[in-house]
């Protein structure tokens, strides 16, 4: 039986509107809300982006041997279709996506990287690499803003170390054509949501992004997220609602198949190891005390 989904109306934050307590205020508002928004002038060149989806395809158009000398190692390289399933009670053999991960640039972390032979793909590094320093600009810039929407000093996730040597990881994903439903047997990216802080998203415009508000409520309900033209797609992650108390949503999302091929590309924004995981001031009270007692050290892990 198919699910019913309607189209989801969220708001748009300008990354360079002038009034920035006016813009928090609005970004606030959405992640109380939804947890999910769109972002513009973030600084991400149209060129590149163009150019970073023309290189996945040429990556995923690769014969499989030649992918699989890539396959994942320390959380970096190739992960080959149905290789994962982020909704595990699913009775399915695996998500039918593939993706590619990149690590931090940063430091010896870096070496971990792997990359494709400059003999097959000469372009593809430098695309991905300019790529990830242009939206992690655009990330941090973001995370002042989130700040500010949390009555904060705008550069506090700088003050208190968590930008210092952050945690970034890319992933190009995948999802091949031909298949198309809206079950739980058919999902490209089964529900889940993301463990970290923010997911900066860019997409190639096929639609198949879903989000539910409730995830508590049943039957589901699932909204279409769709693509704007420049903007990109960006969501809270676990961290931030643990940061604020769950004042701000993480919020379950899945892929649906529309019978297209579809590419996208996530930024995982994620803090420095040694950041500190707990309830910020003002997003706790006398009378909204601390949901979670155990303060954490970030670990630099991603599945």
């Amino acid at each position: 039986m198919k699910e019913e989904s309607s189209i989801m109306k969220l708001p748009i934050i300008d990354l360079s509107a002038p009034d920035r307590l006016s813009t928090a205020a609005t970004l606030r508002q959405a992640c109380i809300e939804v947890g999910f928004f769109y972002i513009v002038n973030h600084g991400v060149d149209k060129d590149l982006l163009k150019r970073l989806f023309e290189e996945s395809n040429k990556f995923f158009s690769l014969p499989l041997e030649d992918k699989m000398k890539l396959n994942r190692k320390e959380l970096r390289g190739y992960t080959a279709l149905y290789s994962e399933k982020l909704d595990p009670s699913l009775n399915t053999q695996g998500d039918p996506k593939e993706s590619f991960y990149i690590g931090p640039l940063h430091g010896e972390v870096s070496d971990l990287n792997q990359w494709p032979s400059e003999e097959l793909l000469p372009n593809w590094r430098q695309v991905m690499e300019t790529y990830q320093s242009q939206v992690l600009r655009a990330g941090k810039n973001l995370l002042s803003l989130l700040a500010l929407a949390l009555k904060l000093d705008e550069k506090y996730f700088e003050n208190v170390g968590a930008l210092d040597q952050p945690m970034p990881f890319l992933r190009l994903i995948h999802y091949p054509g031909g298949l198309s439903g809206q079950t739980d047997e058919v999902l490209g990216a089964s529900a889940h949501s993301d463990y970290g802080m923010i997911t900066l998203l860019a997409t190639d415009g096929v639609p198949g992004l879903q989000v539910c508000r409730d995830k508590d409520h049943e039957p589901r309900i699932w909204e279409d997220v769709l693509d704007i033209e420049g903007a990109l797609i960006v969501n809270i992650g676990d961290m931030t609602e643990r940061l604020t108390n769950c004042l701000f949503r993480s919020t379950l999302h899945r892929v649906v198949p529309k019978g297209q091929e579809r590419y996208s590309v996530a930024f995982f924004l994620d803090p420095a190891n040694e950041f500190s995981v707990k309830c910020l001031e003002t997003a706790c009270s006398e009378s909204n005390p601390p949901r979670f007692h155990i303060k954490l050290k970030y670990p630099s892990v991603r599945v």
